[in-house]
């Protein structure tokens, strides 16, 4: 089976979720390990479209970009070509919380402590893959403690077929970083390690797996 008959879906960098229309909530995720791996997914012939919060990167070519900011907007994208898609891999850094109050006009420094209060966004992996039938669906866990037991949480409370797990905490991993070191965790328990090394090789590797893994093991959607 071609791998150019493989329709990928890749979600990248962060979101943004506003308190008025100059300042919000974010992360410091760059976006180069989804960029990364839609180069790579690109590369092996797949047909990729990728989702992507604010970030300074090139696009890749030869792929569907559709750029957004917040949770809701990430989701809309996703949910809407999910059904078409083969494989899902939801890389971005979703921001978890939002305000639950919005102004319209920017709020004015009053010299006086301002309080806050926010709500849960929209869980995208766990509601997109609550629906799936026969895509291949990977997380990305961002953690900073017991990194595997937290990835295989993940994928079992979230319904994925893999969950890639990496140290945020540590030097040389994880967000704004040229380098990584993941843990690709499965339904069967296992673990492998892939890195240290470059974003781009780490990309590739995983790309090659999920490939492997969608011709031998899923019916792909025509």
């Amino acid at each position: 089976m071609k791998s150019s008959s493989i329709r990928c879906i890749i979600s990248a960098g962060p979101t943004r979720e506003y308190f008025d229309p100059v300042r919000f909530l974010s992360n410091p995720s760059s976006g180069k390990m989804g960029y990364a791996l839609a180069e790579a997914s690109v590369n092996c012939g797949w047909e990729t479209t990728l989702i992507s919060g604010p970030v300074s990167l090139k696009v890749p070519i030869g792929l569907d970009y559709h750029r957004v900011g917040t949770a809701s907007e990430m989701f809309e994208k996703i949910d809407f070509f999910f059904n078409q898609c083969d494989i899902l891999i939801m890389t971005a850094a979703v921001m978890d919380y939002k305000p639950k109050e919005y102004s319209t006009n920017k709020l004015k420094k009053t010299g006086q402590s301002i309080v806050v209060e926010l709500e849960s966004v929209i869980d995208i992996l766990k509601t997109v893959a609550a629906k799936k039938s026969n895509q291949l669906v990977v997380g990305f866990a961002a953690e900073t403690i017991d990194i595997e037991k937290y990835a295989f949480k993940k994928l079992k409370e979230k319904n994925c077929d893999f969950v890639v797990a990496n140290d945020v905490g540590k030097i040389g991993s994880g967000f704004e970083s040229d380098t990584n070191t993941v843990s690709l965790v499965n339904q069967n328990g296992n673990i492998e390690i892939i890195g240290p090394n470059t974003k781009k090789f780490i990309a590739t590797e995983l790309i090659n797996r999920f490939n492997l893994e969608l011709i031998q093991n899923f019916k792909l959607r025509r």
